[in-house]
């Protein structure tokens, strides 16, 4: 699921060094008695593309609307390359935001929507002009320039409202799940569309979005909220391989969460999970420190599960169970295990062969097996 960023040198937040271009510091938002956001503090970073992901309701838009000016913190400090922009209003920040509608004005070109913004500026005639016309190169909106925004794609509108939204060259930009309304071949196509501009702009982005994949395919950085808080921030690769809860693990993509408790001792960075009466304990390396008898979770993906008909062997994870379902995905199958304790694992294959020459089928009894490392014990 997760795509290493284009220039996997950069890593500002790994640089001690490294100034921010946002700071939130101890940031609290709340509406009445209710706390939208809890005492957050976090960095992001210069030609960062960052996610706020999280569920409906975790406080991922009211964070944004606080950097774009729309709301005020309750308590704490929002800087914006070193200044306070929390007494500046909106049209002062150096900030745009794209809106999930779009927002544009459908009396109005192409062309006129890009150099809306422009025109409300000091910019002369010419320079508008030409900005306009390196937006449109941009954007690869040129052969529709004179065209309204009826007459062309869900696509190419969302491609006019982030020209206008880059024209002004904003030191940030704030997308609020731009892509929600495409359909999934486009958002899909339309992803690696913002991607690339926003490498050749160096604009900072920060995107709001429900949807991991998306935001596990565009971000350098991706914070995982929950409940005001955020729980984890990492670049994709970490947060998908090495999740610091349960909460996590089980939010970011597919996951089999085997509950258990913490052996006395661990094997050199492995820890054993006793899981089930009878049933050999399980081994993984453990996020955090664990003590003896200290309930614990660990966290599998399906892929990293192998299937097979013979016990394999060498091997300290391997637990036998008999085929429940199967879904066919295209490229992949997903096996839906059932382990005499009860327990359903879901392990999965890449389809390199036809369906009429599956290995396995409903009701076998199959051996799933993972490598020691595959695996990340946590507390629960």
């Amino acid at each position: 699921m997760a795509t290493m960023p284009a220039n996997e040198d950069f890593a500002p937040w790994d640089d001690p060094s490294a100034r921010a271009l946002i700071t939130f510091r101890n940031v609290t938002k709340r509406f009445g008695r209710f706390t939208a956001i809890d005492a957050i503090d976090l960095a992001i970073y210069e030609r960062e593309f960052f996610a706020l992901l999280g569920p409906s309701g975790c406080g991922k838009t009211t964070l944004m609307r606080m950097l774009a000016g729309f709301e005020t913190p309750t308590e704490g400090a929002i800087e914006l390359a070193g200044r306070d922009i929390v007494p500046v209003p909106p049209n002062r920040r150096e900030v745009n935001m794209m809106f999930q509608s779009y927002a544009l004005f459908p009396h109005l070109s192409v062309w006129d929507n890009i150099a809306f913004g422009l025109r409300r500026s000091a910019m002369g005639r010419a320079d508008i002009a030409a900005r306009v016309e390196e937006m449109l190169r941009l954007t690869r909106l040129e052969p529709f320039a004179r065209r309204k925004p009826h007459q062309i794609s869900g696509g190419q509108r969302q491609r006019v409202a982030l020209a206008r939204s880059l024209a002004k060259a904003p030191k940030l930009l704030l997308l609020d799940e731009p892509l929600g309304a495409l359909d999934k071949k486009l958002r899909q196509e339309t992803q690696f569309e913002l991607m690339d501009i926003q490498e050749k702009t160096g604009t900072t982005f920060v995107i709001v979005t429900h949807d991991q994949e998306e935001a596990m395919t565009v971000a350098s950085r991706v914070a995982v909220m929950d409940h005001g808080r955020i729980v984890q921030v990492d670049t994709p690769a970490r947060i998908y391989e090495s999740p610091n809860s349960v909460y996590v693990a089980d939010f970011i993509g597919d996951v089999n969460i085997i509950e258990g408790t913490a052996g006395a001792s661990s094997d050199g960075p492995n820890l054993a999970v006793h899981w089930a009466e009878g049933q050999q304990a399980l081994t993984g390396p453990a996020r955090t420190p664990l003590a003896g008898g200290q309930r614990c979770a660990l966290a599998i993906r399906p892929e990293k599960i192998a299937i097979s008909g013979d016990r394999p062997g060498g091997m300290h994870n391997v637990v036998q169970g008999k085929v429940l379902d199967i879904a066919y995905l295209g490229n992949v199958s997903t096996y839906h295990v059932e382990l005499p304790t009860g327990h359903v694992l879901k392990a999965q294959t890449a389809n390199t062969r036809r369906i009429a020459r599956r290995s396995h089928t409903w009701d076998d009894t199959v051996w799933l097996s993972w490598s020691d490392t595959a695996s990340v014990v946590l507390p629960v």
